[in-house]
């Protein structure tokens, strides 16, 4: 009997690593995907890999996440938010995002790993995928913040005057380090009229950003490290003033 047991065990497991990915890495970190023998099927599938212990994320949100995605041949990734330094941020309703992408995105906690598994045309979508390669997607949501999310009883204000960097509020919660991944709202403003040319509530909400060269202007790492959850901080660059609410810390 314990010799069938074992048999059976074995076959379950063949059959399992057979048609389904297996990833590896904790939350937080790139994952490492590793693809079964078997391709899959049409019909997409969704696994919740990690549950998180944060807020769930809610219809309307602007949901913040990492994400990666390979192709089925070769060592295709048609996107890496970990490499290039910025989370996803998806605005449903107004971005462009696959409608599957809800059901992976909406009603889960903060800190949660969710896989997605399915043809391209219903997984993703984006250029450079055919429409019926399969893919596997890894969420990493970091959380879900509504799209005027703002500092308490703050509005973004309308600089005047000349372009000045400096902290405009000081806030109380945790401290950004370099490296840190901050969600941030902001308005971009350019000239001595302090014209403004672009801002993240006009473009749908909140936006994710890890703090490093490469990622985030120069003067946005000099100006966000130090400060802490809740601050207001202006950076410069020639006549360009950015206004930057610190909304949290990922």
């Amino acid at each position: 009997m314990r010799v069938t047991v074992l048999v059976l065990l074995m076959l379950v497991t063949a059959c399992a690593s057979a048609s389904t990915p297996v990833v590896s890495g904790v939350f937080g970190s790139r994952p490492v995907i590793e693809l079964p023998s078997e391709r899959p099927g049409g019909t997409p599938e969704i696994s919740v890999l990690a549950e998180g212990r944060g807020p769930r994320t809610s219809p309307g949100d602007v949901v913040v996440a990492e994400v990666v995605i390979r192709g089925w041949s070769g060592d295709a990734t048609p996107l890496n938010t970990y490499d290039a330094g910025r989370p996803l941020t998806v605005v449903f309703g107004r971005d462009d995002v696959p409608g599957i992408w809800e059901r992976v995105l909406i009603g889960r906690r903060a800190g949660s790993r969710v896989m997605l598994v399915g043809p391209g045309r219903l997984a993703y979508g984006g250029a450079g995928v055919g429409q019926d390669d399969p893919l596997v997607l890894v969420f990493d949501i970091l959380g879900g913040y509504p799209p005027d999310a703002r500092l308490v009883g703050e509005e973004l204000p309308r600089l005047a005057g000349p372009a000045r960097s400096g902290t405009l509020i000081d806030g109380s919660g945790r401290q950004v380090g370099p490296g840190s991944t901050v969600v941030v709202q902001y308005v971009v403003t350019r000239g001595p009229g302090r014209e403004v040319v672009a801002s993240s509530r006009a473009d749908g909400g909140p936006r994710a950003f890890v703090l490093k060269e490469g990622a985030v202007p120069s003067e946005w790492v000099e100006g966000l490290v130090g400060k802490r959850v809740g601050s207001r901080v202006a950076v410069t660059r020639g006549s360009v003033v950015t206004v930057i609410d610190i909304i949290d810390l990922v």
